[in-house]
C-alpha cells in the first residue's frame, strides 16, 4: 500500500470580565472596525464588523495584550451573520517580526474533522457502512481473543473501547528529546490493540487519538490511496484548500510562511517549530491557515462535502446509557454557549493551538490559531480568551 503522508456546557458570561484591560488598551481598540492608529511591531490589526457587538470587542481587546509572556500571537475569523478578522503579536520572539494573517500552523486534533469527513463521504458512495465491525475492513487488525469488534461508528464517536497507543514521551521534555523520531500509525495501532479493550464497544466515550488512527487506516484500506491523496482530492482540492495538507512523511518543518512556536522546556522558552508529527497522522498531523479551516466548517455545515443528512449524523451525541455525559458526535464537540449549541474541535500541538467552531446553521462561525507556550496544558483559557466571545451577540 502507498504511503505519502503530505501530510461540557460552557458558561461564558463569567469569563467575558477576565478579558478586561487597562483603559489604554481599551482606548487602542475604541473605534469599531477600524485598527489602532499606531501600528507597532506586533500590533493588533482587524477589519470587519462595523457594529460588532461585545463579543467581537473582547476579542479585540484580548488581541490588544498580545505578545505577552505565554502567547505570541493570535490570528482569529468570526463568520457567519459578523465578519470579522482579528490578527496580533509576532511571528519570532527573536526578532519581533509581527504576526502573519495567513499562516500556516500545525492544526493538531481538527484534522479529525477532516477524517471524519472522508469516512462519510466513502459511506455515501456505499463503500463503507457505518455499522460494519471494523474487521470487515481491516480484517488483521484484531486478534480473535480480542473480544467484540468495534463498528465504524464506534471509532467516530469516540466509543470503541480502544486504549491508547503508545507514544513517544508522557512529559514535554521526554517528548522534546525524541521530535524527530518517527512512530508509524501501524506500530501506534498495534500497541494500542496488544493492551486489550477497555470496555465494550459503545459503552463510554473515551477522546483518544486511537479511533482516528484506526480510521486513516480504514480510509487507505477501502480507496488503496493514501490518507493524504484522499483529503487532497475530496476535500483540499475540491473547496480550494490551497494552504492545507500534510507533511512529506517524517519532514519536521512547516513550509510556507509561519510562525515560530514556543514551549517551556526544563524550564526554559523554547522554540519548537520543528517536530515530526509524523505518529498523530489521522488524527492529528494536518497543517492549515485559518482561512481553510473557515472555508472547511462552513462547506462542510452546508452540505457541500457530505449530504445534510450525513452531517446530521456527524453532529449526533451517541445516546450511551452508561456515559450520560457525553458530548462528541463523530470528531465534533457539543458546547452550549448561552442560548446556542455550538459544535467545535480544538487541536493542540507543542506551541500551537487551534480552534474551530460553529453553530449548525453557519449563523456564527470561528477559527482561531494561538501560537501559545501553554498550548499542550489546559486549553481552556486560551478558548476562553480568544474564542467563546464570539458566540457572545
Amino acid at each position: 500500500m502507498r504511503r505519502r503522508t503530505l501530510t461540557r456546557t460552557v458558561v461564558l458570561s463569567a469569563l467575558l470580565g477576565s478579558l478586561l484591560l487597562s483603559p489604554a488598551a481599551v482606548a487602542a481598540s475604541a473605534r469599531a472596525g477600524s485598527a489602532p492608529s499606531a501600528s507597532p511591531t506586533g500590533a493588533a490589526r482587524w477589519t470587519g464588523a462595523t457594529d460588532p457587538g461585545p463579543g467581537v470587542e473582547a476579542l479585540r481587546r484580548a488581541l490588544a495584550e498580545l505578545p505577552d509572556d505565554d502567547v505570541s500571537a493570535a490570528l482569529i475569523r468570526v463568520g457567519g451573520d459578523v465578519e470579522w478578522r482579528g490578527t496580533a503579536g509576532v511571528r519570532d520572539r527573536r526578532t519581533g517580526a509581527p504576526a502573519l494573517s495567513h499562516a500556516r500552523f500545525r492544526a493538531g486534533s481538527t484534522t479529525k474533522t477532516v477524517t471524519a469527513a472522508l469516512v462519510l463521504s466513502l459511506v455515501e458512495e456505499g463503500r463503507i457502512d457505518l455499522d460494519a465491525p471494523i474487521t470487515r475492513y481491516l480484517p488483521r487488525l484484531l486478534p480473535e481473543s480480542f473480544g467484540e469488534p468495534p463498528t465504524v461508528r464506534h471509532l467516530l464517536t469516540y466509543t470503541s473501547g480502544l486504549r491508547a497507543g503508545d507514544g513517544l514521551g508522557s512529559t514535554p521534555e521526554e517528548s522534546y528529546a525524541t521530535r524527530f523520531v518517527t512512530l508509524t500509525p501501524e506500530r501506534v495501532v498495534a500497541s494500542a490493540v496488544a493492551k486489550g479493550p477497555e470496555h465494550p464497544p459503545g459503552e463510554r466515550q473515551e477522546y483518544r487519538n486511537i479511533h482516528y488512527t484506526v480510521l486513516g487506516l480504514l480510509i487507505e484500506a477501502v480507496t488503496g490511496e493514501s490518507y493524504a491523496d484522499e483529503a487532497e482530492a475530496r476535500i483540499f482540492r475540491p473547496l480550494g484548500m490551497r494552504h492545507t495538507g500534510f507533511p512529506a512523511g517524517p519532514d519536521p518543518r512547516v513550509h510556507g510562511p509561519h510562525h515560530r512556536a514556543y514551549a517551556d522546556i526544563d524550564g526554559r522558552t523554547t522554540d519548537v517549530t520543528e517536530w515530526n508529527m509524523s505518529d498523530r497522522w489521522a488524527a492529528g498531523d494536518m497543517i492549515s491557515t485559518t482561512a481553510d479551516l473557515e472555508t472547511f466548517v462552513v462547506a462542510l455545515f452546508g452540505g457541500r462535502v457530505v449530504s445534510e443528512e450525513l452531517v446530521d449524523q456527524m453532529l449526533t451525541v451517541p445516546d450511551l446509557p452508561r456515559d450520560p455525559d457525553a458530548t462528541y458526535g463523530m470528531a465534533w464537540e457539543r458546547h452550549t454557549i448561552g442560548d446556542r449549541v455550538v459544535w467545535g474541535k480544538t487541536g493542540s500541538r507543542p506551541g500551537c493551538h487551534t480552534v474551530v467552531g460553529a453553530t449548525r446553521d453557519l449563523s456564527r462561525t470561528v477559527v482561531y490559531s494561538v501560537t501559545a507556550k501553554s498550548a499542550r496544558e489546559d486549553g481552556y483559557p486560551l478558548l476562553a480568551r480568544f474564542a467563546l466571545p464570539a458566540f457572545e451577540d
